[in-house]
């Protein structure tokens, strides 16, 4: 396997200095943080990151994060989230992880939190073509696969939102967008590379309801979709897993969904995006998007061999 390298950042995405610092003494004060309803005991409850995954780029404006996403389960207006899911209750809640796996179980809540907790501030891009970047806390999965002792049959994973319709006005009514519950998937050697975490938190603070709250998956270097929230089941499989938006519009939405600018949307071009925070949503300041999202150089070498036209 390639060795990783970090991601190059232009010198002028470079957070300043004294944010930097600022977010340090935050972190470090944060060891009675309470996520979900549960606190984090363990002295090292977050921590500053060290991992060589993170970008150190302009965080987009917490306000945007949270009010800005896209979440079906709670309408399919970009503001429908924050708007709808109040009642939303995320506590308690459990994961099931079974499948081909030595050590199937349920995780409660604690026992997630109870995974060391880092801050990772990632690019993350839609395939709407904007894109922000987001400061989560979480930890990767891979930590949490290896509780549970993967087969060497097991070749995918595939994963599972909560359906609530009591709870989620986009699961209840007669129309109703997408089949439920939402399903997303990805092979095992994408799910255990490190940059693929679970996240719990975003800006040092409980992960909101109308960001996938208490749970969701973040895969940075593919479209979001793929970030699947509000997690219920893991399941390790030996063929791929059926994906919702795949299922809805195989044409649009590939399986692997990598951010490759070479590839458009049949809708629109994906060669630029707009990051939401600088401009306006739909100002003139749009970016070139890279390559994996910026991460080429980290996860490149998953696809080797691979047609990426086809395997969008």
């Amino acid at each position: 396997m390639p060795a990783y390298r970090p991601p190059r950042i232009a010198a002028s995405e470079i957070t300043p200095e004294r944010f930097f610092l600022d977010r340090r003494s935050f972190l470090a004060a944060a060891g009675g943080l309470v996520l979900g309803g549960a606190s984090v005991a363990h002295a090292a409850a977050l921590k500053p990151s060290t991992s060589p995954y993170k970008v150190d780029e302009t965080l987009t404006p917490e306000k945007d994060v949270t009010s800005y996403n896209n979440f079906y389960e709670f309408g399919t207006g970009k503001g429908d989230p924050a708007a709808n899911s109040q009642a939303f209750k995320p506590t308690p809640w459990t994961v099931k992880v079974d499948g081909l796996v030595g050590k199937p179980r349920e995780f409660g809540l604690e026992e997630l939190l109870a995974f060391p907790l880092e801050e990772r501030p990632y690019r993350m891009r839609c395939v709407e073509a904007w894109s922000m970047v987001i400061p989560w806390v979480g930890f990767p999965l891979a930590s949490l696969l290896d509780k549970v002792e993967p087969l060497g049959s097991a070749k995918y994973i595939a994963f599972e939102t909560v359906v609530r319709p009591e709870e989620m006005p986009g699961q209840s009514g007669y129309f109703q967008p997408l089949p439920w519950p939402y399903r997303e998937g990805l092979r095992l050697d994408e799910a255990r590379h490190p940059l693929t975490i679970l996240a719990v938190g975003l800006y040092g603070k409980t992960l909101p309801n109308q960001n996938g709250a208490p749970i969701r998956l973040v895969v940075p270097w593919k479209y979001g979709f793929k970030g699947i929230k509000s997690i219920v089941r893991i399941s390790l499989t030996e063929t791929a897993p059926p994906c919702t938006w795949n299922l809805a519009a195989p044409d649009e939405y590939g399986f692997y969904a990598n951010v490759n600018p070479a590839v458009d949307h049949p809708r629109w071009s994906q060669a630029t995006e707009n990051r939401i925070g600088e401009g306006g949503f739909f100002g003139s300041n749009r970016r070139d998007t890279l390559p994996f999202n910026g991460y080429a150089d980290d996860v490149a070498g998953l696809y080797a061999g691979m047609d990426l036209r086809v395997n969008f």
